[in-house]
């Protein structure tokens, strides 16, 4: 594949560029280069190799959506998929891509209720996602045709035939239109495959994503789990902890990476944005910048870090889980080269660990879990910096005025005294621990978002009165000393909103917004035990 292709070069419609524009993507994977052309010409079968993980539903999402009819009211694509997850994956993938195109696509799959599945199919369907049992469900029902189809996918065949589905996918494919279009998508190309493809299809076009693989031994691989609204957090703390730290952090998509580099400066690290927005001059002054160390942090898309040859990088941060291992692999192998160890550190939530995973086994890398550092430690690792910066202005030649202002300093304070006001007076804010939020455990007991010293608060405030996290923040803050990175976990509702506060700022939030004769604007939320036990907060009862 061209590795400067973009998805304007595959014969997409300027409606779905633009919702791929939205989205925030800026380059097809290769599957994806490889499929959307093919698939586009509507004139063959096609079988496409490539692991789980590289942009399959892309592939095959943007060109059904393209051809899908909306005026009238058949189906018109089946998605085999083997799993339930899947399924609903694959449905709400497709319907982030459809942009204003009036497509409507079901997932159909065993567990969920079979009134709510046939309602949905008699208003009309373009396009059904279902595993092949509860598919098979309906056409016995005759409450599914696929008399009509043009495009059957099968996606993850070969996971299907492992999991014992190849007798109900031939079963499926009976009920078809002969005259349609196949796309068979698999990570391995076993023989029954191969017989199924043969037997079903009339000549098809074989495309294979190819492997990448390498990994630095000079990299150090580490993960961290965690919320997905402690990243920014864990992110400070890294940069804070590291000597001399110098590094790529990596975000999936354009408003993203526009995200973390303001939220970075706005704290007062030296951080600039890249990704494929910016106009050819801001790109060489923002890589000019971070190659002089002007700027020690970069945050960047996967396309806008083409070309960033800087061969001294401590660290590689993966912010966002890359899509797939090739574009692990290109990413950490930024650090580590000419000799120098580097660090990789990627963040995920609970539910991205099978896909990392994934990444490891296909990457053979060796990524560890490790903690994130504790607030303590970071403050100790800065102390210890602050000592050998000032050792090592006592090995210089200092200027006698600095001589004399110390004497005259020292005529009436003891020395220990006026060295621990200075040191306050110089570093207050670098070593104040309160600069820094909390980071709740994942899996920890007992971490409740009202307990560990947070209270949940309620406010009377929300869409409909144009309120928005950056105006509730502002609003508490423009009442009460707190710093904006303590309000956390925010909500905004249509009528109501929830924050998160320490528990020793609460009750101060609380009684600055009480007025007389007036209902309170902020009070306590209410806290109850769902029906699976599940402790939540909700509106209080007026």
């Amino acid at each position: 594949m061209d590795s400067k292709k973009t998805f304007n070069d595959l014969g997409l419609s300027e409606k779905i560029l633009d919702a791929i524009n939205k989205k925030g993507f800026e380059e097809p994977t290769a599957i994806q280069a490889m499929t959307i052309p093919v698939m586009l010409r509507d004139d063959t079968n096609i079988i496409a190799q490539a692991q789980t993980g590289t942009g399959k539903t892309a592939a095959f999402g943007l060109p059904l959506i393209e051809m899908v009819n909306t005026k009238s009211k058949a189906v018109q694509a089946l998605i085999l998929v083997p799993t339930r997850e899947l399924a609903i994956q694959v449905s709400e993938e497709i319907s982030s891509l459809k942009g204003d195109k009036g497509i409507k696509v079901v997932p159909i799959y065993g567990g969920q209720s079979i009134d709510q599945q046939l309602r949905g199919l008699k208003k009309g369907v373009h396009i059904v996602v279902g595993t092949p049992g509860r598919i098979i469900d309906h056409l016995n029902r005759r409450t599914l045709k696929l008399g009509g189809i043009e495009h059957l996918i099968l996606d993850e065949a070969d996971e299907m035939l492992n999991m014992g589905f190849i007798e109900d996918m031939e079963e499926i494919m009976k009920h078809t239109n002969p005259d349609k279009r196949t796309l068979l998508f698999c990570a391995t190309m076993p023989e029954r495959i191969k017989a199924l493809a043969h037997k079903y299809m009339d000549g098809y076009e074989l495309l294979t994503a190819r492997k990448e693989q390498l990994t630095t031994n000079l990299t150090e691989q580490i993960y961290f789990e965690g919320k997905a609204t402690d990243k920014f957090e864990a992110l400070c703390r890294i940069i804070d902890i590291e000597d001399g730290f110098y590094g790529l952090v990596f975000c999936r998509t354009k408003s993203d990476v526009d995200s973390v580099a303001t939220h970075l400066m706005d704290r007062g690290y030296d951080a600039e944005a890249i990704h494929g927005d910016l106009s050819q001059v801001q790109r060489e002054k923002t890589l000019g910048n971070f190659r002089k160390q002007r700027v020690n942090v970069l945050v960047a898309t996967d396309v806008a870090a083409r070309g960033i040859d800087v061969i001294n990088l401590t660290h590689v941060i993966n912010y966002s889980l890359p899509q797939d291992p090739d574009s692990y692999v290109h990413r950490i192998g930024r650090t580590g080269r000419a000799g120098n160890e580097g660090t990789a550190i990627t963040f995920i939530t609970p539910s991205e660990y099978k896909r990392l995973m994934f990444i490891q086994r296909v990457a053979k890398a060796d990524i560890r879990k490790s903690k994130v550092p504790k607030v303590e430690d970071i403050i100790k690792a800065k102390k210890k910096k602050i000592t050998n910066d000032l050792t090592a202005i006592l090995e210089d030649k200092i200027d006698t005025d600095y001589y004399n202002w110390a004497k005259k300093l020292l005529e009436d304070k003891h020395p220990t005294e006026m060295l621990a006001a200075l040191l306050n007076y110089s570093f207050e804010g670098d070593l104040n621990p309160d600069a820094y939020g909390e980071i709740t455990e994942v899996g920890a007991k007992g971490k409740q978002l009202d307990q560990e010293g947070k209270a949940r608060l309620f406010v009377a405030l929300g869409k409909k009165d144009k309120m928005n996290p950056k105006k509730l923040v502002k609003l508490i803050m423009s009442r009460v000393s707190i710093k904006h990175q303590h309000i956390r976990d925010i909500r905004i509702m249509d009528k109501f909103s929830f924050v998160t506060v320490p528990f020793e700022k609460a009750e101060g939030i609380v009684v600055s917004f009480k007025e007389k004769g007036q209902r309170p604007l902020i009070i306590h939320a209410k806290k109850e035990t769902d029906s699976k036990g599940k402790q939540r907060t909700r509106r209080p009862r007026r």
